[in-house]
């Protein structure tokens, strides 16, 4: 998203090649964000609710009857599915508003407290652990032009970190050193490591023997695999409405042979994936794309953040098929399974709609959004920029920040697994919905 304070003021499938990881970030190591249910046509009721001493920011992995997931508090979650009761919990240094990753029984996530851990999903012993060059976030001289202008300010809205991709044998994840790495899944041993110009907090896809993420940096790159080696980038641009907007929050999805990404220039693009050709871009007018496309089908679903629209594009030239508005922005990636996606905002409403028009079937609403306490939320349940912005200074931008937070904001992408809907909210708890 811009600063408020402006504003006030696929079928999935497997690439060909790719080693069947359990389960990681957005379904699989494509990211293609299609699952295989449940479908609710009709709002859920909360199975349960698990509380946590910070804001889930980061979504959710399910995997043979267990929920996994981060929490600001710092900590790892093992949840039973079906009940919400804790299996394990293992404290790291910092917070963790990333994805795990599963594979051959050992979950894979990243703190930020620089180190990367791999444990043993079935009761969170720790396998080995990895240190980067340490975590930070993307930041900037007067970013969003806060104040002020001329000193150097960390981003309050690069929220997440980069989330694992594991493929035969291989974990790779993206650092707030400037780093894509790779480790031997088995040991943790460094097998290589890519400096990109600056922060890497999108998590890398993977497709036929590449890996493709971008960075802070602004630009989008292609990697072998293998060792590391640039394959290709792409230079992306720069939002020029608010100062120093650009860069990758987004992840990249690759179906039958295109990268489609979205970007804080404002754009979603698509690349042949063996070439780094763009195929097409599609400007938001000047709305970031922090949401990871979801793909299937021929069409491309993503959402924005100040627009607070949901597009479908065609996924062949990019043409836009349907827009539907939402009442507030959207950081959440949009889950496809059978004809409903589910999407979470900003203020605290997780809603499911209809695959074929992209029209509202129902929504949830945290209590939290509900109680709106200090009026967070304005009449048209859209955040109260003109409250809580008012000042350019970056403490208070911060300050507002979390103020919205306490609405029980939904940054984490929903997850579906078995019979429940399982999404993080801001308010500090897990939530699975039936």
């Amino acid at each position: 998203m811009k600063s408020p304070l402006f504003l006030a003021l696929l079928c999935a499938a497997a690439a060909a090649g790719q080693a069947a990881a359990d389960t990681q970030f957005r379904g699989d190591a494509a990211h293609s964000g299609v699952y295989a249910g449940p479908v609710l046509h009709q709002k859920p009721a909360v199975k349960w609710r698990y509380q946590t001493g910070d804001a889930v920011i980061g979504s959710a992995v399910v995997d043979s009857g267990t929920v996994y997931f981060g929490s600001n508090d710092g900590q790892i979650y093992a949840l039973d599915a079906a009940t919400g009761r804790r299996r394990w919990n293992l404290v790291t240094g910092g917070p963790v508003p990333a994805t795990p990753a599963i594979a051959k029984g050992t979950l894979y996530v990243p703190s930020y407290d620089g180190k990367f851990y791999a444990l043993d999903a079935a009761n969170g012993n720790q396998r080995w652990k990895f240190a980067t060059g340490g975590e930070r976030r993307y930041e900037a001289r007067g970013v969003h032009g806060l104040q002020p202008r001329t000193q150097t300010i960390a981003d309050i809205f690069d929220t997440y970190l980069s989330s694992p991709t594991v493929v035969d044998g291989t974990v790779y994840f993206g650092s707030g050193d400037n780093h894509v790495y790779a480790l031997d899944a088995n040991t943790g041993a460094l097998r290589w490591k890519f400096k990109t110009g600056d922060v890497v907090h999108a998590s890398p896809a993977y497709a036929d023997g590449v890996i493709y993420v971008g960075s802070w940096d602004g630009k989008f790159y292609a990697l072998d695999a293998r060792d590391g080696h640039e394959r290709w980038h792409y230079q992306a641009g720069v939002d020029e409405a608010v100062h120093n907007q650009q860069g990758f929050q987004s992840s990249a999805a690759i179906v039958g042979g295109v990268v489609y990404v979205g970007c804080r220039d404002s754009h979603v693009y698509a690349f042949k994936a063996a070439t780094g050709e763009k195929l097409w871009d599609f400007s938001t007018g000047l709305s970031w794309v922090n949401t990871t496309p979801a793909v299937r089908d021929g069409k491309v679903y993503v959402a924005t953040s100040d627009s607070h629209l949901i597009h479908v594009l065609n996924a062949a030239d990019g043409k836009e098929l349907y827009q539907q508005p939402a009442a507030s922005a959207i950081w959440s990636s949009l889950s496809l399974a059978g004809d409903v996606f589910y999407v979470g905002q900003f203020n605290g409403s997780l809603e499911g709609r209809a695959v074929a028009d992209g029209k509202v079937l129902w929504t949830f609403r945290t209590e939290a959004a509900k109680a709106n306490v200090g009026w967070v939320l304005d009449a048209a349940g859209a955040m109260n920029n003109p409250l809580l912005f008012r000042s350019a200074w970056s403490d208070q931008s911060v300050a507002a920040l979390y103020r919205q937070y306490s609405v029980g904001s939904f940054l984490a992408s929903p997850t579906p697994g078995g019979s429940a809907l399982f999404i993080g909210s801001t308010d500090g708890a897990m939530y699975a919905l039936e």
